[in-house]
């Protein structure tokens, strides 16, 4: 195929040796099927801040700020200079969470390399070898749906562990490997210790992998495991291997947790309802 133009320079220094084919196009990337290092391997190209499309941008990025005053100024002034230093620090967010995210032992994809915006990294293969299905795109039994749910329930633990917040998750941002499930997509990550909308976002990301598990007729545990999780996280008490019991102790401030779970449960039983007649 003729060689995108993001994947040049690249080709031209050898990291890449192939372009394969493309994957798919996302709402902030083009993924392309590589060759690099005599393997094959995903090529994520991240599109200008004109072709995304991510909508209330401004809640999942509150806390990325670039620890230059100068670089500060400069974007809260919309300069040419902030502009791009903003670009930048965008581009690189995604790949810092990767980074850190597989030193915690969460499932993500490897990392092998991230210049001129783009990011190569393992390629998560399901059955035959081929590319791993989202696990949206998959029909499972009631049983494997709900391991599966259990599992992606300890990853947003890990993730919470290591003050990441996912931002966006649900089973269209989760590969289905031959040993498992692997989250990906964190470019609306959420800074969990410097975001006042990190709660509010977890508690989100928890109820739509509820609304997963409901798909498939099974009863997740309560809404409240994932304020529970927070708390938790907000004193210091949360490990990787904590046990959620459901219980917590509500916090004086910020986000009404009580309305915030209505509202989930609410849209559950849309969702339950929705599924009935598909």
């Amino acid at each position: 195929m003729r060689t995108p133009a993001g994947l040049e320079s690249l080709i031209d220094q050898g990291i890449i040796q192939e372009v394969l084919r493309p994957l798919l196009s996302g709402k902030e990337a083009q993924v392309y099927l590589v060759m690099s290092d005599g393997e094959e391997r995903v090529a994520k190209v991240y599109k200008d801040a004109q072709q995304r499309s991510f909508k209330n941008r401004a809640g999942y990025t509150e806390g990325r700020r670039s620890k230059s005053t100068r670089d500060q100024r400069a974007v809260a002034k919309g300069s040419k200079h902030g502009k791009a230093r903003e670009e930048e620090a965008w581009r690189s967010a995604e790949v810092d969470t990767i980074y850190k995210l597989q030193a915690a032992g969460v499932r993500v994809p490897k990392p092998y390399y991230f210049q001129d915006s783009v990011l190569v990294m393992e390629l998560v293969k399901g059955s035959a070898g081929q590319p791993a299905p989202r696990l949206g795109e998959v029909d499972l039994t009631p049983q494997t749906a709900k391991v599966i749910f259990h599992q992606l329930i300890r990853e947003v633990v890990k993730m919470l562990c290591a003050g990441v917040v996912h931002g966006d998750l649900s089973d269209f941002n989760v590969l289905l490997s031959t040993d498992g499930p692997v989250v990906i997509d964190f470019p609306q990550s959420i800074d969990a210790a410097h975001s006042q909308n990190a709660r509010t976002i977890l508690l989100r990301d928890v109820g739509n992998l509820n609304r997963f598990l409901l798909g498939y007729g099974g009863t997740p545990p309560p809404l409240r495991h994932a304020a529970e999780m927070w708390d938790l996280y907000s004193r210091g008490e949360l490990r990787p291997d904590t046990v959620l019991t459901g219980h917590h102790r509500p916090s004086e401030t910020g986000v009404d947790v009580q309305a915030l779970l209505d509202e989930l449960a609410e849209d559950e039983g849309d969702e339950m309802r929705r599924r009935a007649f598909r």
